[in-house]
């Protein structure tokens, strides 16, 4: 089987949370635009993981049925037409239905991506190549505020849509002209409704949802309510943006160090629930300083714990379930996208950053106390 170039794997599991964070300093611009609350704003964060969710389950589904590469590329051509309703739209019903179809699209870089590696690589060195990407996807949160403060600050919330469909499209190419097809053969023929009904037979597929999903709400709960308190700090976008280089920084670091424990530590579990505490001690570090711009310092650890954490949690998921990855994914990715959007919709309604990551890190630490192994039984698709 050939193996995808990973400076490709790794801008298009890149994109997503590049396009969710260069959207974030221009929801203060959107909400001006439009005459929107900031929780109305921040409401269009909630849509997006909602219709995400969906978009990882058809995506993964369909990787199963037409392969990889296409259902990739038809992912990104279908996030290209929803920035391009963005652009176009004169009330903001229209650029939530545009969201829509931009989450919907946007999926594919993460549930296909992942399937991608799963497809090539298998246990250690999944781990490691899953910290590799955690590496490279610490970049994301410095290359989406930078570039969104920018575009905002000069071309408002039109600028960004403009610019996330000119990366679809560059993006679009390059995976037409280098993304082999990985899909193995035996991947064909599968009872979505007895994957489906084994998977929520099993307790460690609902728990590693669930903490994937506090995960994101760590970061994205940021995203979402951060740039409105730095507005309220009296800050500008472009200096909201900057805030970037920390989670960034941060986001490194915890791969780094993640991509060392590995290597010298096989017990996994303690890798994560420690890194679940450390998310626990930075949120209430963040609820303690909110009122003043030093919260990136606790936001850091935050990141950082989330860097080391997350990789072992994607890398194991799905452990049993190699034969039928796609379709696997897609019903894991459906899980922890809808408890994301659902989260993330309740933390907009209460527009406060503190509460926010310390209930999510608190659900993270009871999560972690005790994690089944994944050796109750490997799912065999029909042949």
């Amino acid at each position: 089987m050939k193996t995808p170039p990973l400076w490709l794997l790794s801008s298009l599991m890149m994109f997503p949370q590049v396009a969710e964070t260069i959207y974030s300093p221009a929801l203060p611009d959107l909400a001006n635009v439009f005459g929107i609350s900031s929780d109305t704003a921040s409401l269009t964060l909630s849509v997006y993981f909602s219709a995400f969710a969906v978009g990882v389950f058809v995506w993964g589904r369909l990787c199963d049925v037409i392969g990889r590469r296409t259902a990739m590329l038809a992912g990104l051509l279908t996030y290209g037409t929803g920035c391009a309703l963005a652009i176009v739209a004169n009330d903001f019903s229209l650029v939530l239905l545009a969201r829509v179809i931009a989450a919907f699209g946007a999926a594919v870089g993460s549930v296909i991506g992942q399937t991608i590696l799963r497809d090539v690589f298998e246990g250690p060195e999944l781990a490691k190549v899953f910290s590799i990407m955690g590496m490279a996807v610490a970049i994301s949160p410095v290359l989406g505020l930078l570039a969104g403060g920018v575009l905002t600050t000069h071309w408002g919330y039109l600028g960004v849509f403009f610019a996330l469909m000119a990366s679809a499209a560059t993006l679009f190419v390059f995976s037409a002209m280098k993304l082999p097809e990985t899909k193995p053969s035996f991947t064909q023929r599968v009872s979505l409704f007895s994957l489906a009904v084994n998977m929520a037979k099993d307790l460690s597929i609902w728990r590693n949802a669930l903490l994937i999903a506090m995960f994101n709400l760590l970061l994205f709960g940021f995203y979402a309510i951060a740039p409105f308190t730095f507005e309220r700090l009296g800050y500008s976008t472009i200096e909201f943006s900057y805030s970037g280089f920390a989670l960034a920084a941060g986001s490194f670091i915890g791969g780094f160090i993640n991509k060392s424990l590995v290597q010298r530590h096989n017990n996994l579990d303690r890798i994560v629930a420690i890194s679940c505490g450390l998310m626990l001690v930075g949120s209430l570090g963040v609820w303690v300083l909110s009122d003043s711009i030093w919260l990136l310092a606790p936001m850091m650890l935050v990141v950082t714990a989330n860097g080391i954490a997350i990789p072992n949690v994607l890398g194991r998921a799905l452990a049993n379930y190699r034969d039928v990855a796609g379709s696997a994914g897609a019903l894991f990715g459906l899980m922890y996208y809808l408890m994301l959007g659902v989260a993330l919709g309740i933390a907009g309604t209460f527009q406060h950053l503190g509460g926010t990551l310390v209930i999510a890190a608190l659900i993270a630490v009871i999560c972690s106390l005790r994690i089944p192994q994944l050796s109750r039984g490997v799912f065999s698709p029909a042949k």
